[in-house]
C-alpha cells in the first residue's frame, strides 16, 4: 500500500466537509421565497355583473348542442365528419347581449339579460342549401331558438359562401391522390419524388371569379418542418363546388410558370419533353434552412422579470382587476409558451371553443395576463435648476394577449392598460412569409428568399370596433389641430412672427369622419363627453393611430366592397344594433356579393351627441426579405392604436400611483421612507417560485 494514499484520502475528505459546509451556510444566506401580497378584493357584485359578458362553458355548449339535435328535426353530423351535403353545427359561441340591455343591468338595476349562444349550421342536406344561424336560450336550459339569419344579413346565407371545414380539405386531399394525381404518375414520381406523404398543402381565398364559384387553388409544397418556404412549382385548382364529391374535378395546373389543362396534359407534355423542369432539392425533414432550431448552443439565460411581491392584479372567473382598471375577458386562442409567448409568471387562462365538432375543446393557457416594467419611465424630470430634486414614475403596464396562428402567420394579440387611464390595442406579425415557387419575372413581385423561393409582396390590414362612451352614451367628435399664423409681435409691430394657434372643428356628419387610408387626418381627434373638467374643457377621450399600411385594393375591383372598410384608417359612424362588425367570414368565399358591405355603414348620418363607434384600420405592407428566414420577426412589424384621456381629467391619475418616486436635495434619499428604491435590495432580493414547464399545445389536435 503507499503510505501517502492515506494522507491523501485525509485531506480529499476535509476538502469535500469544507465545500459541503460552505454550500450548508450559503444555503442558510440564500434570499428568501418571494411571498405575494393579499390578493385584490373585487367590488361587490362587479363579479357577478361581469359575468355578462363571459364566453359559454363547456357545459353550456353541450345543453345548446343537445338542444339542437332534439328540436330542428334534422339529422345532424359531427362536422368533423361531414360531407358537403350534410347538416352539420358548424360552431357554437356566445350571443352578446343589446348594449340598452347590458347597460340597463349594468348601470340603471335593471334585469339580466337573458344568457343566449350563437349556433351557426350547415344544412347541406336540404332542397335549398344554405347556412343559417339561430339564437339559442335562455342558457344553461334552452327552451328556445329564432333564427336571425335574415335579421343580420337582409337575406339567407347561400351555401356557397360557407368557410370550408376542416372535413372538406380532407376530401380535397382525398380526391387530389386518389384522383388528379394518378393522372400524371410519372411525372410526380421522377420530378417530385412523390410517395403520398412528402407534399403539404396550402389554399388561397377567394375561391373563383364569380358569385357561386366554389374552386380552389391548392399549392403544392415539400412536407417539411417550416413547409411554407419549400414550394415545388406545382399548384392544382380544383372545382369542388358539387355537393356530390364524386363531381369534383381539376380546372387548371401550374407548373413552373406555365399552365396546363389538367394533370393527364401536364403528364403528357412531360412525357414527350415539352416541359422545363426545375427539379427542386428533397429538404431534409428539419426543413433545413426553414428550421426554427436554434443555430446556436445554450448560453446564459436571458433576462427574466418576476413579481418580489406577487401580482398586483387578480383575475377571478372572466373579471380582470388591476388598480382602477377593471374589465371582462373573453376567449381567444392558440397555447401559450411560458417564458417566451408570455413571461414566464404570467397568469395563463384556458378557454373552451365549440367549432367542427359535436364536443368543446379546451385550449389551455391560450390567453395571458401579466404586469410589465416597460423598462422607461411614464414620467420624468430631473431639475437641477432653482430647487434640485428629481420626480418619476415607472411605466407599468397591464398586458392581456393572445396570440393566433392563421396558416402560416402568427399574430401576437395585445391589449394593454396604462397607469395615466390610456389603452392601446397592439398587434404584432410573425411566423413563416407568403411565398411562392421562384422562376421567370419573379422579381417582379417580390425578393428571392431561397433557390426557388421566392417571398411575394402582400399587405395585412387590421380592422378594430372600438365602442367608446365617454362619460356616458352620448358622444361628439371633435378634431385639434395646429395652424401657423402671421401676425405682428406686440412688443415690436414692425416685425412679423408666425405663432402656432389651436384649430378646432366639431365632425357633424359620418361623411367628415371617413378619413380614407393614405389622406390627412387630425393629430387630435377625440370623443366628446357632455360634461366638462374642472379647467372647463370637454372631457374626452382620443384615438391615435400608428400604421404603416400598404395600398387598399383599387375601389373598381368587383371584389372590393366585401372589404371595403380598408378603405378608411378611421371612420366614426353612429352605433347600430345591426351592425356588429365591419365585415363577415361569409365575404372572403363570395366578395363578389357582400354579405357585410361596410361601405353602407356611412351615409352621412349626423353622428353630434349620439352613440358613437370608431372603425380603426392598421396593417403594414409585408416585402418579405432573406431576413425573413426562417421566420419573419416581430422587430418592426408591430401597428396599434392607443385611446388616451385628453382632458377627461383635471390631470394626471397616474400622480396618486403608489410607484412614483420623489426626493430632494436636501432629503436622505437613501432611506426607504422617502425613497422605495432604496430599500430594493431589501424588498426585491427575494428568489422567485417558478412552476414546472408545461405545455399542451400538441394535445387533441
Amino acid at each position: 500500500m503507499n503510505p501517502k494514499l492515506p494522507y491523501i484520502l485525509l485531506v480529499g475528505a476535509a476538502v469535500i466537509i469544507f465545500i459541503l459546509s460552505c454550500m450548508l451556510l450559503s444555503r442558510d444566506r440564500r434570499s428568501p421565497s418571494c411571498e405575494s401580497q393579499p390578493s385584490i378584493v373585487e367590488k361587490t357584485g362587479s363579479m357577478s355583473k361581469s359575468l355578462v359578458f363571459a364566453d359559454l362553458t363547456p357545459e353550456e355548449m353541450v345543453q345548446v348542442v343537445r338542444y339542437l339535435q332534439g328540436k330542428l328535426g334534422v339529422q345532424l353530423v359531427d362536422a368533423s365528419r361531414a360531407k358537403p351535403s350534410d347538416n352539420c353545427i358548424a360552431s357554437v359561441d356566445l350571443q352578446v347581449p343589446a348594449k340598452a340591455e347590458v347597460l340597463r343591468f349594468l348601470d340603471g338595476g335593471g334585469a339580466r339579460p337573458p344568457r343566449e349562444a350563437l349556433a351557426v349550421l350547415y344544412f347541406g342536406n336540404q332542397p335549398d342549401p344554405n347556412v343559417t344561424e339561430y339564437v339559442v336560450g335562455p342558457l344553461p336550459t334552452p327552451a328556445y331558438h329564432r333564427d336571425v339569419t335574415v335579421q343580420k344579413y337582409g337575406g339567407k346565407v347561400p351555401y356557397h359562401r360557407r368557410p370550408m371545414l376542416g372535413s372538406e380539405y380532407e376530401q380535397v386531399g382525398v380526391f387530389l391522390e386518389t384522383v388528379a394525381f394518378s393522372a400524371a404518375p410519372t411525372f410526380l414520381q421522377e420530378v417530385l419524388e412523390y410517395d403520398s406523404k412528402n407534399v403539404a398543402f396550402q389554399t388561397t381565398a377567394p375561391h373563383g371569379f364569380q358569385s357561386g364559384d366554389r374552386i380552389t387553388w391548392f399549392v403544392l409544397f415539400q412536407n417539411v418542418s417550416g413547409f411554407f418556404v419549400h414550394p415545388v412549382g406545382l399548384e392544382v385548382l380544383v372545382d369542388h363546388s358539387s355537393l356530390d364529391v364524386s363531381q369534383w374535378a381539376v380546372s387548371r395546373v401550374f407548373y413552373n410558370g406555365q399552365y396546363y389543362r389538367d394533370m393527364v396534359q401536364l403528364e403528357s407534355a412531360y412525357v414527350q419533353g415539352r416541359i422545363s423542369v426545375e427539379k427542386v432539392r428533397k429538404a431534409p425533414r428539419d426543413g433545413d434552412f426553414s428550421s426554427m432550431k436554434p443555430r446556436a448552443p445554450l448560453a446564459a439565460l436571458f433576462p427574466l422579470q418576476y413579481e418580489p411581491q406577487g401580482p398586483r392584479y387578480s383575475v377571478r372567473s372572466n373579471l380582470v382587476l388591476f388598480q382602477a382598471w377593471s374589465f371582462g375577458l373573453g376567449r381567444y386562442t392558440s397555447p401559450l409558451v411560458p417564458g417566451v409567448d408570455c413571461p414566464y409568471s404570467a397568469t395563463y387562462v384556458d378557454t373552451h371553443s365549440l367549432s367542427e365538432t359535436l364536443r368543446p375543446r379546451k385550449r389551455k393557457a391560450s390567453l395571458c395576463i401579466f404586469e410589465q416594467n416597460l423598462g422607461s419611465p411614464l414620467r420624468r424630470h430631473y431639475s437641477n435648476l432653482q430647487s434640485l430634486y428629481y420626480g418619476g414614475l415607472v411605466n407599468s403596464a397591464l398586458v392581456v394577449r393572445s396570440i393566433a396562428t392563421v396558416g402560416n402567420y402568427d399574430y401576437v394579440w395585445d391589449f394593454i392598460f396604462y397607469q395615466n387611464g390610456a389603452i392601446e390595442g397592439k398587434v404584432q406579425a410573425t411566423g413563416y412569409p407568403s411565398s411562392s415557387f421562384f422562376h421567370g419575372d419573379g422579381l417582379r413581385y417580390g425578393n428571392r428568399l431561397w433557390k426557388h423561393t421566392l417571398g411575394t409582396i402582400h399587405t395585412h390590414f387590421i380592422n378594430y370596433k372600438v365602442d367608446l362612451d365617454v362619460g356616458g352614451v352620448k358622444n361628439s367628435l371633435v378634431a385639434h389641430d395646429m395652424a401657423f399664423e402671421m401676425t405682428r409681435a406686440p412688443w415690436s409691430p414692425e416685425q412679423q412672427i408666425e405663432r402656432p394657434r389651436l384649430t378646432k372643428k366639431v365632425l357633424d356628419t359620418e361623411d367628415q369622419a371617413a378619413f380614407r387610408l393614405q389622406s390627412k387626418m387630425p393629430r387630435y381627434i377625440y370623443f366628446a363627453a357632455n360634461s366638462k373638467n374642472k379647467w372647463g374643457h370637454q372631457r374626452g377621450y382620443r384615438i391615435q393611430i400608428t400604421s404603416f399600411a400598404g395600398d387598399h385594393i383599387p375601389e373598381a375591383s368587383s371584389m372590393e366592397r366585401a372589404i371595403s372598410w380598408a378603405r378608411y384608417q378611421l371612420a366614426v359612424t353612429r352605433r347600430r344594433e345591426e351592425e356588429p362588425t365591419s365585415t363577415s367570414i361569409y365575404n372572403q368565399n363570395d366578395p363578389w356579393t357582400p354579405t357585410v358591405a361596410f361601405a353602407d355603414f356611412i351615409n352621412n348620418e349626423t353622428i353630434t351627441n349620439e352613440d358613437l363607434v370608431a372603425w380603426i384600420t392598421t396593417g403594414f405592407l409585408h416585402i418579405p426579405h432573406s431576413e425573413d428566414i426562417p421566420n419573419t420577426v416581430t422587430v418592426g412589424n408591430s401597428v396599434s392604436f392607443l385611446l388616451r384621456p385628453y382632458n377627461y381629467y383635471d390631470l394626471d391619475p397616474s400622480i396618486y400611483s403608489h410607484d412614483g418616486v420623489f426626493f430632494t436635495s436636501e432629503q436622505d434619499f437613501m432611506a426607504c421612507e422617502i425613497n422605495p428604491l432604496a430599500c430594493l435590495p431589501k424588498t426585491a432580493s427575494c428568489l422567485p417560485s417558478f412552476p414546472p414547464f408545461t405545455y399542451d399545445g400538441f394535445q387533441n389536435m
